[in-house]
């Protein structure tokens, strides 16, 4: 990972204030309530015993209690409330590209941040790994603000050294996907956060969807799926370095360009429909809180 320099950090610190300020009122007006509806706990666990009464599941008696009283007497359960939180981060170097001010790493911590503070505010806890090709960093999960404000400047850190440095780092989601599925055994919410520009996943992500409430968010940028007709100019890929020359003024260009953008959109949505997987995509030329709660509300009716 790359580091910064003092004031680079100071400045980051600024910015998780920022953030946490800024999230915080979409947590706690918007999204607290969606999240609690959307991602159920473990099960149900007992909690007590009570007396019957008229209406109640007669499922739920409990004769030994009913015996000894010589009245009806029900179990109480309590949904079993905590969840882990997994967040895996594509920190490769294609997340510093940017074009509206902030890269889509910067954006990305900004999602990770929402969802750490909507589950904190659920009393859950937050785990995060960071990968580009390999497993960059690793926090391990618990509990609290502190906790929640630590993963947001690790966010960040890494987003100001993808936006100063030329990181050639590729994205391979199969080693965040195989740290997952060998390290976590319990069912727990995941988020997996990435621009999705990876091959050959499909085995291990199969593998953690079959353990875990997985949700896909793809990040892409406006220049990404649109480039304006402005003539030639030189095209690179970031984690490959590979350039290549263009006309964009050409029809020939912007119609292959918009078809292969679009094939690549819908296969996509196929392909993590197929695992059973929610796939939310946000372009960071629009609000994030907007397509987050907009994504909620959905998911919220469709369960």
């Amino acid at each position: 990972m790359m580091e910064i320099s003092r004031d680079e950090l100071n400045e980051v610190l600024k910015e998780v204030r920022q953030i946490e300020m800024r999230t915080g009122k979409v947590v706690s007006d918007v999204l607290a309530g969606e999240y609690h509806s959307v991602f159920k706990g473990r099960g149900m666990e007992f909690e007590d015993v009570r007396e019957y009464f008229p209406g109640d599941d007669v499922r739920n008696i409990d004769w030994n209690v009913t015996a000894r009283m010589n009245h009806p007497y029900v179990k109480n359960f309590k949904e079993e409330r905590e969840l882990t939180v997994m967040i895996l981060v594509d920190v490769s170097a294609s997340s510093g590209f940017g074009t509206t001010g902030f890269s889509k790493a910067n954006i990305i911590a900004k999602i990770c941040a929402t969802l750490a503070f909507s589950a904190i505010h659920n009393n859950d806890k937050v785990e995060l790994i960071l990968f580009s090709d390999k497993i960059e960093r690793f926090i391990p999960a618990k509990k609290g603000s502190r906790h929640v404000l630590r993963i947001i400047r690790e966010l960040l850190v890494s987003a100001k050294g993808l936006e100063k440095t030329r990181s050639t780092a590729a994205t391979d989601i199969n080693a965040a996907l195989h740290h997952l599925n060998r390290k976590r055994k319990k069912r727990g919410v995941c988020f997996i956060v990435s621009d999705f520009i990876s091959n050959d996943f499909q085995t291990n992500l199969r593998l953690a969807a079959r353990r875990h409430d997985i949700t896909a968010i793809c990040v892409s940028d406006p220049r990404e799926i649109q480039i304006p007709p402005c003539g030639l100019i030189e095209l690179e890929d970031s984690e490959t370095g590979e350039i290549i020359l263009v006309d964009t003024a050409s029809m020939d260009f912007q119609v292959r360009f918009v078809s292969s953008v679009e094939k690549e959109h819908e296969d996509r949505k196929a392909f993590f429909k197929s695992l059973g997987i929610d796939l939310l995509e946000i372009n960071t030329g629009i609000s994030f809180e907007t397509s987050l709660v907009q994504f909620f509300k959905s998911r919220g009716k469709r369960r």
